[in-house]
């Protein structure tokens, strides 16, 4: 009986809290909309926040409660999470602007010079803390990575001292865009052609200076530009994509090639 007695106390009070657990679980329980529930299954699980809301759960409960009726928020899960969305709420699907993320820089190990040998934990957020960085441009991909351990699609790689993005693997979820303490990433929709792959706000002398590969503001390209889409704003060459039509040719007039043309449609979507 010394045994058995705390044995069947025990075993009673584990009957009674279960019991109470489960009395609790059925008159307490917060009731969720089975249409964001639906909703959320379609959704990609990135939680990046590309839709403006805080995850893929928020964004699901936003439009069950009719906070938002854009459909077509998530760039990552493309028209096909959209036109799911729709046939749930019972409304015409949004297209989606499919969007590719770029690197704003050219500076690779061999055309920018080092400042001085970083020893310390290799992440660009840390490096950058001491004086912006081991590069001699200010405004250079530092090349330790953070975007790449970043990128849920490992679309990200480091290539001769910078990050190249890999527009068949991006989905355009922006991550690296908040990713990067140099702000280099820049999100554009998958159907653009020009990029500028620079992000020196210095004057033309001391960019040259610090990178070969760097844009001197010569204003070439805004001269020869026939449609007006691309200009020289605070010493940097910065293009119009509501007027750039992608034909080249500021491509061919850039004294320093770090206006750049290519395919940037994606390939990847959940």
């Amino acid at each position: 009986m010394d045994i058995l007695l705390p044995i069947l106390i025990l075993l009673g009070i584990g009957i009674l809290c279960a019991v109470l657990l489960t009395v609790a679980s059925r008159y307490f329980a917060v009731k969720e909309d089975e249409r964001a529930l639906a909703i959320r299954e379609c959704l990609p699980s990135a939680n990046c926040g590309a839709c403006g809301f805080s995850g893929c759960d928020a964004y699901a409960k936003a439009l069950s409660e009719g906070k938002t009726d854009k459909t077509n928020l998530c760039i990552p899960g493309g028209d096909d999470t959209a036109r799911g969305i729709a046939e749930i709420l019972g409304v015409t699907a949004g297209e989606v602007v499919e969007m590719v993320s770029y690197v704003g820089c050219n500076g690779t190990c061999d055309v920018v010079a080092k400042k001085y040998d970083y020893i310390g934990q290799s992440t660009c957020r840390t490096a950058n803390m001491a004086y912006q960085g081991d590069r001699m441009c200010n405004y250079a991909c530092l090349g330790y990575g953070d975007c790449v351990r970043a990128c849920p699609t490992e679309a990200i790689r480091i290539e001769n001292g910078v990050a190249r993005v890999d527009p068949k693997k991006c989905i355009g979820c922006g991550i690296c865009t908040r990713e990067c303490p140099n702000h280099l990433f820049k999100l554009i929709k998958d159907t653009s052609r020009v990029v500028v792959e620079c992000s020196n706000h210095d004057k033309g002398a001391i960019t040259r200076k610090a990178c070969k590969n760097g844009c001197i503001a010569c204003g070439k390209c805004e001269k020869t530009c026939p449609h007006d889409a691309i200009h020289v704003i605070d010493n940097l060459a910065v293009i119009d994509y509501d007027k750039c039509t992608g034909c080249g040719a500021c491509v061919k007039v850039c004294p320093t090639g770090c206006i750049h043309e290519g395919n940037f449609i994606c390939g990847a979507h959940f």
